[in-house]
């Protein structure tokens, strides 16, 4: 008996426009859609009004094999209102577990000297270490890339026992779960998307810490002072939450940026910073840093 196959068109587009693109192909008949990286770059969370995605995005579709495609790829050039359909692949795949599949590449993985992520399936190979167990999911976040690997290696080597600590774009949660699995009496998770906060409290449940991790919005953050900050986010947002970011840290409170790509962008990040941080260390990866910074002083911006 020959194995169903599924005809996958893959359509590389910016991201401004894989929302569109998406969309369409589900009106089309997609059986499934999917959006990920085309140009292995990596995928932040944005401040309030903006999408996070890929600078380059591929967006993946599933159709029946014997679809026709030249009138879906008319549709998407119609809806994107260019000459041309973007750049495109297509292929057969036999069916399979996709998310098993998934899963099966995305092992174990150590972060400093006690904390480990752990899909949810797999043994942990360390039952006394400080486990993580997170699925993969639509709110990215899983420690695969050396931006958040960073930050994990921070949290591992904290002094966080009975701190309040802010996860500013905290996608999947898994910088927040750290922070409470590695002693934070109290951890505010912000993001802009609402998917990500349900993906955040699904999986602080899953880690039992669910009880000392608070979602919200940007909006709706009080007006606390944190003794940690972290913000796994891009560059020039970073730089425009300077004011909000400082307001949320005590004096002499930790903040902890990432997202930041080495060289130019991290030395405009810093001098953004400069004045109301002093910095502690800065860390390299893969051409990606991350800035640890404490703040200085007692007094307040000015408008």
């Amino acid at each position: 008996m020959t194995a169903e196959r599924w005809l996958k068109l893959s359509l590389e587009t910016r991201a401004d426009q894989a929302e569109t693109v998406a969309t369409q192909l589900e009106s089309l008949g997609a059986l499934s859609v999917t959006l990920q990286d085309s140009a292995d770059a990596a995928i932040f969370e944005t401040h309030p009004g903006d999408t996070a995605l890929w600078p380059r995005t591929c967006v993946s579709a599933l159709f029946a094999p014997a679809t026709a495609m030249e009138p879906i790829l008319a549709s998407v050039q119609q809806a994107l209102q260019t000459e041309n359909p973007p750049p495109h692949t297509l292929a057969y795949l036999e069916d399979q577990d996709w998310e098993r599949a998934w899963l099966d590449r995305f092992q174990p993985m150590p972060f400093g000297r006690r904390l480990w992520v752990c899909p949810t399936g797999h043994e942990p190979p360390d039952p006394a270490a400080v486990n993580l167990m997170l699925d993969p999911g639509l709110a990215f976040g899983t420690g695969t890339h050396a931006t958040t690997a960073l930050c994990l290696e921070w949290l591992d080597q904290a002094e966080l026992e009975g701190c309040t600590l802010i996860d500013y774009g905290c996608g999947s949660g898994i910088l927040a779960i750290a922070a409470a699995r590695l002693g934070a009496r109290q951890v505010w998770a912000v993001d802009i998307d609402p998917q990500a906060l349900e993906a955040c409290e699904r999986n602080a449940l899953q880690n039992s810490v669910a009880a000392r991790i608070h979602t919200c919005l940007p909006n709706h953050l009080p007006a606390i002072q944190a003794d940690c900050l972290i913000a796994n986010i891009l560059a020039q947002p970073l730089m425009e939450l300077v004011p909000t970011l400082a307001t949320l840290l005590k004096p002499g409170g930790q903040l902890v940026l990432s997202g930041i790509l080495a060289g130019e962008q991290a030395q405009a990040v810093l001098a953004a910073y400069q004045q109301w941080f002093e910095l502690i260390s800065m860390e390299e990866r893969e051409e990606w840093v991350r800035l640890d910074l404490v703040r200085t002083g007692t007094h307040a911006f000015k408008d």
